[in-house]
């Protein structure tokens, strides 16, 4: 009985440890959402740049819940600093001294390529694809009238994609590192790997045409060869 006793007590501590950073996570993104939430019009205006025409909306909440999911959204990206913190101070006390050193600078890297990946996608992928399809429907003499909630669903769900996308260099380089795969490993299967990313490219794109698929498709392939460049100078060699 007294060894279950000290085996449960350390893992309800650790719960309890949790269940107060997933607050603390919680109640940030919440107030950062709220702060967003004040400022959606212009959110929203940022997000219909590449589109010269005003939106619309057809039901009586589309545009209040087109508002909140962009400012949650927003929410989220705002709270990155404190969800990283709370992640820290939560993973901190399972890890070596060695390990301490560069936990913090993965996790500031990794936010890092999710913020590129956002950019990337806001200020050259969404342009292109929005006029591509603008431009292809007023060329068979229909009238462009795009709906708020579909326009912003569009366009959250690319921001999204590219931002996760952009930690694959990242990912590989990790993967490597831990020895659970090899440069020789990766470049055997760069056919299998561009494949993969045209079928994700299919999948994760919400109008899956050929020009949006080559769009994702391409920066994925893009981004794998640079995480077989991270794999060739920072994974684990044959001595180690």
């Amino acid at each position: 009985m007294a060894m279950l006793a000290s085996m449960t007590h350390p893992l309800s501590r650790h719960i309890t440890e949790l269940k107060r950073r997933l607050l603390i996570i919680g109640a940030t993104i919440m107030a950062a959402f709220a702060l967003a939430f004040t400022y959606s019009s212009s959110l929203i205006e940022w997000f219909k740049r590449p589109f010269a025409d005003d939106l619309i909306f057809y039901g009586p909440a589309e545009a209040l819940f087109a508002s909140i999911k962009i400012s949650f959204l927003a929410g989220i990206i705002l709270s990155f600093p404190v969800i990283l913190n709370q992640c820290w101070k939560l993973i901190r006390p399972a890890l070596l001294q060695q390990e301490q050193r560069w936990a913090m600078p993965l996790f500031l890297l990794a936010s890092g390529f999710f913020v590129l990946g956002l950019g990337f996608c806001n200020l050259i992928i969404l342009p292109l694809v929005i006029d591509f399809f603008v431009t292809f429907g007023m060329e068979r003499a229909l009238t462009p009238e795009l709906a708020v909630g579909t326009y912003v669903d569009f366009n959250v769900r690319f921001l999204l994609a590219f931002g996760f996308a952009f930690e694959l260099p990242l990912a590989l380089t990790l993967l490597a590192r831990i020895g659970v795969v090899t440069t020789a490993w990766l470049v055997r299967y760069r056919k299998h790997a561009a494949l993969v990313a045209l079928i994700l490219s299919a999948l994760i794109t919400p109008d899956a045409t050929l020009f949006t698929l080559l769009l994702m498709a391409v920066p994925l392939m893009v981004l794998y060869e640079i995480g077989i460049v991270g794999t060739k100078l920072f994974g684990r060699n044959e001595k180690e």
